[in-house]
């Protein structure tokens, strides 16, 4: 019985990451739609964070394969890299909408998708962190977390372009762009020391 629940529970973990996988996949050709027409550095950064779960759900769906853990950090590594160049863009282009005092045009689409975006993924963040647990998997349940984020993250895009196209406050859309640099570092670091001390410091192939 034990073994039934445990492949449920496992066949659960795959189908919300698969879920996200698919989510994320659209909205990265919405984002990037709406981003283009809206000249919004909020939604760029957004439409790349995206792709970035993607990664990070794939890293997800192979440790759920049962594939090595040598594999595995590598692929959380290749994300870590990721989030760098994520948040060098982000820190860049939102000064540089700042100081040259860029405003973005409003981005219907943007706003609905990023809306529906968040109520999704604290969905999907919250069967996360339950069939972790379930499981004691901490690696679904860490990316469960990572999507608790991104809903948050989605919020925070969501109130940038609500203000800019509500009140004018175009300077809101680079704000929203410095917020998810800030996350893009945080996750950097995270992901970095997460890696190392694993393996006790040591890189082991």
């Amino acid at each position: 019985m034990g073994g039934v629940s445990h492949r449920r529970l496992v066949r659960r973990g795959f189908a919300l990451e698969y879920l996200t996988l698919g989510w994320n996949a659209v909205g990265i050709v919405i984002v990037a739609f709406a981003a283009t027409r809206a000249r919004s550095v909020a939604l760029a950064g957004f439409g790349l964070d995206s792709l970035i779960e993607v990664g990070a759900s794939v890293v997800v769906v192979w440790e759920l394969s049962g594939a090595g853990a040598t594999r595995q950090r590598r692929g959380l590594r290749l994300i870590g890299v990721a989030f760098t160049a994520l948040a060098a863009y982000l820190a860049v282009q939102s000064t540089v909408v700042l100081v040259e005092g860029a405003r973005p045009g409003h981005s219907p689409a943007g706003i609905g998708w990023t809306a529906l975006t968040a109520a999704v993924m604290f969905a999907l963040a919250t069967g996360k962190a339950r069939t972790g647990a379930a499981l004691g998997n901490p690696v679904l349940a860490t990316e469960g977390r990572v999507t608790l984020v991104d809903a948050i993250l989605a919020i925070a895009v969501l109130a940038g372009l609500v203000l800019n196209a509500a009140a004018g406050w175009w300077w809101a859309d680079p704000l929203a762009g410095y917020v998810l640099a800030g996350y893009a570092t945080r996750e950097v670091r995270t992901i970095w020391r997460d890696t190392r001390v694993e393996h006790g410091g040591v890189d082991v192939d």
